[in-house]
């Protein structure tokens, strides 16, 4: 009789799969659910969704100047089509704001608030405790061999 893996159990697979690569993209897309949807009960009583926290974050790292919306695109973890409506609940918030370029008035940049940050700041302990707690069943030595299996696969297809 067949193995059944524990992803197989997760959701309730009864044939086995077609290859172990096929058994990889499921677990890996699983995993990622499971730990995006941790996260989003992290972030959620601060009223911030990841997505949200990420622009956040990439607004924070870009300093004072901002940033256009396609970079802000271009730098998040998850890509996503509706960046532009990302920053607009967020501007609904105050926790950024737009700008026309001086120099391009057709660019609009997007820069972080006061509050913005104060958010920013009021969450890094509890993205800091989530890193920690998503992969605790993880030794060191272990998530530095899953970083650089996952940065692998992700290079087998840039």
């Amino acid at each position: 009789m067949a193995r059944r893996s524990r992803i197989q159990e997760e959701i309730k697979q009864r044939k086995p799969f077609h290859s172990l690569g096929q058994e990889a993209v499921i677990s890996l897309l699983r995993t990622a659910d499971v730990v995006r949807a941790f996260f989003e009960r992290q972030l959620g009583p601060h009223g911030v969704t990841l997505q949200q926290f990420n622009v956040l974050r990439i607004l924070r790292g870009a300093g004072p100047q901002g940033l256009p919306t396609l970079e802000i695109g271009a730098r998040m973890v998850e890509r996503t089509p509706g960046v532009t409506r990302l920053i607009d609940r967020l501007e609904r918030k105050k926790l950024v704001r737009r700008e026309r370029g001086t120099r391009d008035r057709r660019v609009v940049y997007c820069l972080l608030t006061d509050e913005g940050r104060a958010t920013l700041d009021a969450l890094d302990s509890v993205v800091e405790n989530a890193d920690v707690t998503a992969f605790e069943s993880l030794d060191e030595a272990e998530l530095e061999q899953l970083i650089g299996m996952l940065d692998r696969a992700r290079s087998a297809h840039d």
